[in-house]
């Protein structure tokens, strides 16, 4: 994983020379020892310097790797020296013509964007930091955060070796986060006289969305009598069409016993990196005695209707993501009584150029164990309930929701000891924008359980957190998202379609209580008061308004700024109907309709970076690139 890197992109291009050491030569008098134990010596040293002149760096040194491209023209690779804030990286370009461009924006577009560029104006090549302006005009940075360090070429291709500080307080550069990050790239096709001469607009671009900023932890110790399981699709053809979601039912074999999953890892197809973006196995409900198996489209007329019960997470993988470990302490139970024997495997395909004829096997591998752990891992939904009652207006830009978690439920449901979460899934659905949660104690919000500012609905993976975050009974566990409808005309209701909306945190922890499920939504009957109030307001016949759905409701909505700010208000002062649910659906004894939103007094004090522009400042210069002694 990342560990202290002792400066990775540094030690790779160190001279050979930096290596030596003077040879100690034992002056005793059997010379001719001495003098054969000299010559080894040296000649070892020679032996490991030629070693050291003629190899790229380790491959080890780079774990992260993803495909940019569809087609894996580009192909990028990274670490991270947390000591040195640093991250480095190495691009492999395997088809190149005059250059290529690559960087970081809010959400994938190539104007207000951090870029490096390699361009050619026919005679040399050059590389330089730069930034697009609103309009994606580049512009060479004056501050040169990105450092080349390297240009080989190889067999595979040209190699790029660069890096750049994690923060650079350059106000032109991309802050990296440890969330999602939509990385840019573009092939340029022809020569050009200046950096200022491509025209972003006019070029072959694209996106590719990945968490740089993994965290620092250590792989565990694995037990001796691991055994793994492989789930995938069976030889599918992937449709040629841009998004698939393909569905595939695995059946455990009969009198298999109860186990602990420790790990679990991806399984692709070679040749279909750039086409696999994500993949989830989940457990069906223990109660569908009989789940018929399927092998197709999710979204498939003729996909049963059982397959909708399968939805407890067992393992996500995303793209750019390395194998998940359990905490040494705790393991996923699957098997045995109480549990089902049937798992969905669903893979989602990315194929912007609609291939066809793809054949594709892959899936996830589970690892697993018949020691058990000393604690069972669970795996608890937080946010908001599956309602429609929760909606977004429509041509909103950033329209928040928020589910609870109450001191209520928690004093309830959990341990005296509390529990401990070390990973974290945010989910939405199509206008999903921001997730976050924060745990509140006696009022106040004293830390972020998990936070993504550039959340994608089509990036979606179960993330370790740097640190174990411990809750307790009476705790309070918010979630919030922030949602874009600037595309839709009528409210966006919530519920399981992909054209409703969803916000939950799927939140991995131990010791495993009986609470499955901690969401909220606001009461219904103060919803009523809202739909009578605006469409009093409106002066609408509202006679019948209260036999509609509640979805035709919000569709009837005439939305003006009064609608949306009552609404807005609504959400964040009217009781809730608490869901505080086991496992089997029901929940936990006591009063939950009406109940009050907590009374948080603080919210948690964070520092943000302050970048300031110096004033006239010169441009700098591009680096003149030399690859294996040639210009160009």
């Amino acid at each position: 994983m990342t560990t202290e890197s002792q400066s990775l992109c540094t030690r790779s291009m160190q001279a050979p020379s930096s290596h030596h050491r003077r040879a100690w030569c034992p002056s005793f008098k059997l010379r001719e020892v001495a003098s054969m134990y000299c010559t080894m010596v040296a000649i070892f040293f020679i032996i490991l310097v030629a070693a050291l002149q003629g190899t790229a760096p380790s491959e080890n040194h780079f774990p992260y790797k993803v495909p940019l491209d569809p087609e894996g023209i580009l192909e990028l690779s990274w670490n991270i020296s947390y000591t040195e804030e640093v991250i480095c990286f190495q691009l492999l370009i395997k088809e190149l013509k005059y250059g290529v461009i690559f960087g970081m924006s809010d959400r994938g577009e190539f104007d207000n964007a951090d870029l490096v560029v390699l361009w050619s104006d026919g005679k040399n090549s050059y590389f330089g930091d730069a930034w697009t302006d609103a309009k994606g005009q580049i512009h060479l940075d004056s501050q040169q955060d990105y450092q080349l360090l390297k240009a080989q070429k190889t067999f595979g291709g040209l190699l790029l070796l660069f890096k750049r500080p994690i923060s650079t307080h350059d106000p032109k550069d991309y802050l990296i986060e440890d969330d999602t990050v939509h990385l840019v790239y573009g092939f340029l096709d022809e020569p050009f006289p200046s950096l200022e001469a491509i025209n972003t607009s006019a070029i072959q671009k694209g996106l590719q969305r990945v968490q740089l900023l993994k965290p620092n932890i250590s792989k565990p110790t694995l037990p001796p009598d691991l055994e793994d399981m492989e789930i995938t699709a069976p030889d599918i053809i992937i449709p040629n069409q841009e998004t698939t979601y393909w569905c595939y039912i695995k059946e455990l074999p009969d009198h298999f016993s109860r186990h602990h999953i420790v790990m679990y890892e991806p399984i692709i197809t070679k040749g279909n990196e750039a086409l696999v973006h994500h993949m989830e196995v989940f457990q069906c409900a223990a109660e569908i005695e009989k789940v018929p198996h399927f092998n197709g489209t999710c979204d498939s007329k003729m996909k049963p209707e059982k397959l909708n019960h399968c939805r407890h997470v067992l393992a996500a993988w995303a793209l750019g993501a390395k194998p998940f470990y359990y905490p040494e302490e705790a393991g996923l139970p699957f098997g045995g009584p109480g549990s089902s024997k049937y798992l969905r495997l669903e893979v989602h395909y990315h194929n912007p150029l609609e291939l066809k004829g793809v054949h594709d096997s892959s899936g996830l591998r589970l690892y697993y164990t018949s020691m058990l752990r000393p604690f069972d891992a669970g795996i608890m939904e937080l946010g908001l309930v599956y309602t429609p009652v929760m909606a977004i207006p429509p041509k909103e830009t950033d329209f928040i929701l928020t589910g609870y978690c109450t001191d209520k439920c928690t004093k309830l449901a959990l341990p005296q000891s509390g529990i401990h979460i070390f990973a974290s899934q945010l989910h939405t659905h199509l206008t999903g924008r921001k997730v976050i949660t924060v745990l509140a104690r006696e009022g106040r919000v004293t830390e972020i359980v998990n936070r993504d500012n550039h959340y994608s609905p089509h990036f979606q993976e179960i993330r370790k957190l740097k640190k174990i975050v411990t809750v307790l009974p009476g705790d309070v566990l918010i979630t919030s998202c922030t949602y874009n409808t600037e595309d839709r005309k009528l409210a966006t209701v919530g519920g399981f379609s992909i054209t409703e909306e969803m916000c939950v945190n799927y939140i991995h922890y131990y010791p495993q209580t009986q609470l499955e499920l901690c969401k909220s939504a606001v009461d219904p009957g103060y919803l009523q008061k809202y739909f009578h109030l605006i469409n009093s307001f409106n002066n609408e016949d509202n006679g019948n308004y209260s036999n509609s759905s509640v979805k035709e409701q919000f569709a009837s909505v005439s939305w003006n700024s009064f609608s949306r700010d009552v609404l807005k208000s609504l959400y964040d002062f009217a009781p809730i109907s608490m869901h505080c649910n086991k496992s089997s659906a029901i929940r936990f004894p006591g009063e939950w309709e009406r109940q009050p939103l907590p009374k948080i007094k603080m919210g948690l004090k964070e520092v943000t970076p302050q970048c300031q522009t110096i004033p006239g400042l010169s441009p700098a210069s591009p680096a003149l690139v030399n690859i294996d002694g040639k210009k160009g």
